[in-house]
């Protein structure tokens, strides 16, 4: 186990990251087409082919996950990622043609002091494209990177992060997220994480929380009213799922959110999670898939954590500090 959203056998993920930007776009490839669903429950959502996610819409599999910044102009991205995968005969049939189905979610991080005077065209589409290419399975990086490059949270920056687990019947479910949030994934001004009673392995400093947490702690942190936010994030399965459950396993993927970040959720963030399910192995019924839920609930939390704890601050100035510029030493 790598604790990332690569152990989950059937998918590779790929990065393209843009410092002087000061963004980045994420892709996750499918090796076949997975069922899936998504839900967003922030209050500012973006993102492509999302609706096609409900339960009730036709097409129940998808081919990739894009995640990117650039708020609406990243949703270019998965032009690129579509792209390539129409070049390798990916893609729902219709009649003689395929047609890739990669939903998409973006946050924002426009204001975040990289430089975003491309001109005619947003670098988005390629952005995806590159992505694609560097799609491939085994370790990838965290923090500052891919999706998370251009992400800030209320304290420290934000970034990517990812984490895994195994249920007691062997399956594996995993998260991936960018965390752009509005609010803290800290604990107060101090440098515990609210994820901390899930950690696993000392995975984000192995601080647990503070001995107390008072009034000013859970105090409303916001990083600023004149921008929106957005934590976006995927959470993928080997067991065999339905849509109707991948669509509850993004909703207990949200339950990471809240358990995570604070406040999560606002009028300002857009909020939003994929699930999906490779089906390498046969889920043996209604205890297997309450235990799927209940572990996406915690991979997600500590993703979020992971994604602040590695993050680095962007080479620009006036660039939000990150956890390790002033915790290095964990204190």
């Amino acid at each position: 186990m790598l604790n990332l959203l690569t152990d989950i056998e059937g998918l590779s993920v790929g990065h393209a990251t843009d410092l002087s930007l000061g963004s980045g776009v994420t892709a996750i490839i499918f090796d076949e087409p997975a069922v899936a669903s998504g839900v967003a429950l922030g209050g500012a959502p973006g993102g492509r082919d999302t609706a096609l996610l409900d339960p009730s819409m036709t097409v129940a599999e998808v081919d990739a996950f894009v995640l990117s910044g650039g708020s609406a102009f990243g949703l270019d991205a998965a032009g690129g990622v579509q792209a390539g995968l129409r070049a390798i005969g990916r893609g729902f049939p219709v009649g003689s043609v395929r047609v890739p189905i990669v939903p998409q979610a973006i946050l924002m991080d426009l204001l975040n002091g990289g430089d975003k005077a491309w001109g005619l065209q947003s670098p988005y589409r390629d952005l995806g494209y590159e992505a694609f290419r560097a799609a491939a399975k085994g370790t990838f990086a965290l923090g500052t990177v891919g999706a998370g490059t251009g992400a800030t949270t209320a304290t420290f920056k934000g970034g990517l992060g990812s984490a895994s687990a195994r249920t007691s019947t062997g399956h594996t479910i995993s998260a991936l997220v960018a965390v752009n949030a509005l609010g803290s994934a800290t604990v107060g001004a101090g440098p515990h994480f609210w994820s901390a009673p899930f950690e696993r392995d000392a995975e984000f400093g192995g601080l647990g929380l503070p001995l107390t947490i008072g009034e000013s702690d859970t105090a409303m942190r916001l990083k600023g009213m004149n921008t929106t936010a957005t934590t976006i994030g995927a959470i993928v399965t080997d067991a065999v799922l339905t849509k109707a459950e991948a669509h509850r396993l993004a909703i207990m993927g949200h339950d990471g959110f809240a358990r995570a970040l604070l406040p999560a959720h606002l009028p300002l963030d857009g909020d939003t999670i994929f699930a999906a399910s490779t089906g390498r192995r046969p889920c043996a019924g209604l205890p297997d898939f309450l235990e799927l839920c209940h572990l996406a609930t915690l991979v997600m939390a500590r993703a979020i954590a992971r994604g602040v704890y590695e993050a680095t601050a962007l080479p620009v100035d006036g660039a939000q500090p990150a956890w390790r510029d002033r915790y290095a030493d964990g204190r």
